[in-house]
C-alpha cells in the first residue's frame, strides 16, 4: 500500500494592502490651453524669458527649472480657470516686480488679489508668481535650482 508522505504545510504570510510606498519628487509638467499658439509663445517668452523646447505640432513646450516644463496646447475654445492655477517661482522681489510691471503696463492685465502676483494670462489661465524668499521655499531645499542661488538657511 502506497502512503503519501506528509508534506509540510506552507503558509504564505502577506497581507493585501492598497497602501503603496510612493515617493513624489515634484511636478513634471503643467499644461495650459490657448486659442492662439503663436501669441502664447510670444507672451510667455516675453514675460518670463522661458526657454522653448522642441515640441509636437501645434504645441509649445518651455523649461520651468531643471526638471519641469510648461506645455501649451492650442484648442478651439479656451475654458477660463477659476481657482485652478499653477505657480512659477522667480529669484527675488525685484524679478517679481518686473513681472508685475510687464503684466500690468505692457499687457494691461490685472493682478488678482489677495496674492502679490496672481494674474490671468490673455487666455484666462490663472498663474501665481512667487519668489525664492516666500515661506514655501523650505520644501524646495533639495532642488539644485535653490542650492545654486547660494541661499543659506539658519538651522538654529
Amino acid at each position: 500500500m502506497y502512503r503519501a508522505k506528509k508534506v509540510p504545510r506552507i503558509r504564505f504570510r502577506f497581507r493585501l494592502s492598497w497602501e503603496m510606498s510612493v515617493q513624489v519628487y515634484g511636478c513634471n509638467h503643467v499644461v495650459i490651453e490657448v486659442d492662439d499658439i503663436k501669441k502664447a509663445i510670444a507672451f510667455y517668452k516675453d514675460v518670463f524669458n522661458l526657454e522653448q523646447m522642441s515640441g509636437g505640432e501645434g504645441n509649445a513646450f518651455f523649461k520651468l527649472g531643471e526638471h519641469q516644463f510648461l506645455a501649451i496646447f492650442e484648442v478651439e475654445k479656451v475654458q477660463r480657470a477659476n481657482m485652478r492655477h499653477f505657480g512659477i517661482m522667480v529669484r527675488d522681489e525685484a524679478q517679481l516686480a518686473e513681472v508685475r510691471k510687464k503684466l500690468t503696463e505692457k499687457y494691461k492685465l490685472k493682478l488678482e488679489p489677495p496674492f502679490r502676483c496672481d494674474f490671468r494670462d490673455p487666455w484666462g489661465n490663472r498663474i501665481q508668481v512667487v519668489d525664492l524668499h516666500d515661506e514655501s521655499l523650505v520644501w524646495l531645499l533639495p532642488y539644485r535650482e535653490v542650492q545654486k542661488t547660494g541661499i543659506k538657511f539658519d538651522t538654529k
